[in-house]
Parts: structure tokens; C-alpha cells; sequence
């Protein structure tokens, strides 16, 4: 895919919608070959993991990820969007040492 994307925007929008900080939403661009011959008409493959609060209910999150498509069709980009949740007890992260 060679259109482009604009993460600035998009990560604004996405913590507009999830309501949370840039600091905490990150976005990175990876692009890949896709070799699955998925049926899916796609730009972007959306894959999001986020902390399981109990009001993050299914209709909420599903609602979440329908806005997450409607603000990349804003940039006339087709997002396939897949989200995960996790246990907050249950989830490592080391970042590297600050400077």
C-alpha cells in the first residue's frame, strides 16, 4: 500500500475516542506483506491491546472500534480493526532506561 498515513492526526483521534494521552497511545506503522488472502478490502490492520476496565463493556468497546474505522475512512483509508483486552494483573512491560 502506498497511500499515505497520517499518525499524527490518527493517534489524535484515537485518544479522542478512547479517551486517553498520547503517552499512553501508542501508534506505530509497520508495513508488511500480507500473504493471508484474507477477503477483507484493506489498508490498515488495526491491533490494539488495552488494559480490560469494567466499563470497557462489549458495546463500548465495539462502539470504539467502529469510530476507529470511521476516523481512518476519514483519510480514505480502509481499516480492519482487531482489539484485545488484558489483565492488568497480568501484563509485563520493561521499557528501556531513560536518558
Amino acid at each position: 500500500m502506498n497511500k499515505a498515513i497520517p499518525l499524527q492526526s490518527l493517534q489524535s483521534q484515537l485518544c479522542k475516542i478512547w479517551s486517553t494521552k498520547p503517552e499512553t497511545t501508542k501508534l506505530i506503522l509497520s508495513r508488511v506483506e500480507d500473504w493471508t488472502s484474507d477477503s477483507y478490502d484493506e489498508d490498515c490492520y488495526i491491533d490494539i491491546r488495552a488494559y480490560g476496565k469494567p466499563e470497557r463493556t462489549r458495546e463500548f468497546v465495539l462502539d470504539g472500534m467502529t469510530q476507529i474505522q470511521q476516523a481512518f475512512a476519514e483519510h480514505d483509508l480502509i481499516a480492519n480493526v482487531r482489539l484485545e483486552t488484558y489483565d492488568g494483573e497480568r501484563f509485563f512491560h520493561v521499557p528501556p532506561k531513560e536518558k
